[in-house]
């Protein structure tokens, strides 16, 4: 009965070993302290080490939003495009339905300037 679990034995062994090498590695081979690029804003726009009460601009949560809604439309569409044969014609209208709301969405958020980043 044991011996069943010797896979996953080994499966846990081996990982902790390459997570331990890669660790290893890369505080031996990686750089010591980090550069002005490493410390500079990244996608954000703000510096990184600051004061946490610090204002910024709402822009940026605004283009993430839209992007995650954008997004899950991707996770909605794979499972569809799976049993596309297979759903019928309400199921293809249904969907037509909600790409069509997406898409209204879209351009009125591109008319409004929502995805301009001045």
């Amino acid at each position: 009965m044991l011996g069943e679990y010797l896979p996953i034995l080994l499966f846990l062994i081996v990982a902790t070993g390459i997570g331990i090498t890669l660790l290893v590695m890369g505080n031996l081979l990686g750089p010591k302290r980090p550069g002005a690029e490493k410390l500079s804003p990244y996608e954000c726009g703000f510096e990184a080490f600051e004061d946490a009460r610090g204002r910024f601009d709402v822009r940026y949560y605004l283009i993430a939003i839209l992007f995650i809604v954008f997004d899950l439309e991707i996770a909605f569409l794979f499972p569809w495009a799976v049993v596309f044969k297979s759903i019928g014609t309400p199921a293809i209208i249904a969907m037509t339905v909600f790409l069509a709301i997406l898409v209204v969405g879209f351009i009125y958020e591109w008319k409004k300037g929502a995805l301009e980043w001045e």
